[in-house]
């Protein structure tokens, strides 16, 4: 074996940086998309609630990472994901009020905005084809994996597949991680406004002095808020919780039904 080949398959090898707890991270991750799409549907004068939902996705990337580095066949991994997309899509098309009007249940649901597990599926599709090089995988399927996410109109879209991509290239060293976050969250955030005001209370970044209103020019608008999940990903705890396989995928309907229950009593 060559140097190079011995020295890729030692980094293949080798585990992710940060914090490997994803039973918990999971759990966490769902607890701020609870709170993400009860802001979107039910309490949608509360912006503070969708500035808090930015936690969950980037948790949720780093707990795929990680398992791909755990699971014994990534085409299972593939499978549960893309089953998981399509018994939930109608679920979460009715709640979150992506149904279009049509009498074809079809059309209705599922060309609807599709749910956050075909962004996750797409995402360890194009992870896989870089890392199995098959037929030159990986030059055409991350490609063709960011063309089908912006078509099908994917949940994060196109930067949420390519930051997966991003996140497993930086997974075995937590300072590479930091920079990729940073970077990134920062580059997503400039297509977004900064943010006015918290909890009612306005402020004016403007009228800060320039040193400051600068970097928090930056960081307040709404996807950069992505970084708040930094020290999630980067800091290990000391136990995790591990969940079996239904739970893991069963808590995302049951917390739709949450919110389907508490938009019927609110509205």
């Amino acid at each position: 074996m060559d140097v190079s080949r011995e020295s890729e398959t030692r980094l293949l090898s080798a585990p992710p940086a940060g914090n490997l707890s994803t039973g918990i991270l999971k759990l966490i991750a769902l607890f701020f998309m609870l709170i993400d799409h009860l802001g979107a549907v039910v309490f949608t004068n509360v912006p503070e609630m969708r500035i808090l939902g930015r936690i969950a996705f980037p948790v949720y990337c780093w707990c795929l990472v990680v398992g791909l580095h755990y699971t014994r066949s990534v085409p299972k991994y593939l499978a549960r994901l893309l089953g998981t997309f399509v018994l939930v899509q109608p679920l979460y098309a009715e709640v979150m009020n992506h149904r279009i009007a049509s009498s074809n249940l079809f059309v209705s649901f599922y060309l609807a905005r599709p749910n956050i597990f075909l962004t996750l599926f797409l995402g360890l599709a194009a992870v896989w084809a870089v890392r199995e090089k098959k037929f030159y995988s990986h030059l055409w399927g991350p490609a063709l994996a960011i063309a089908l996410a912006t078509v099908l109109n994917v949940d994060y879209g196109w930067k949420g597949v390519l930051f997966i991509l991003l996140l497993y290239a930086s997974r075995t060293s937590r300072p590479s991680i930091a920079a990729l976050m940073i970077a990134y969250f920062l580059f997503w955030g400039t297509a977004y406004r900064i943010t006015q005001s918290f909890f009612g209370m306005p402020f004016d970044v403007g009228a800060l002095p320039a040193w400051l209103s600068s970097p928090l020019s930056a960081v307040l608008r709404m996807e950069a808020y992505g970084l708040l999940s930094l020290p999630l990903i980067l800091i290990p705890f000391r136990k995790n919780t591990r969940l079996p396989l239904w739970l893991s995928y069963g808590i995302y309907p049951a917390h739709l039904l949450i919110v389907w229950a508490v938009k019927l009593l609110v509205h």
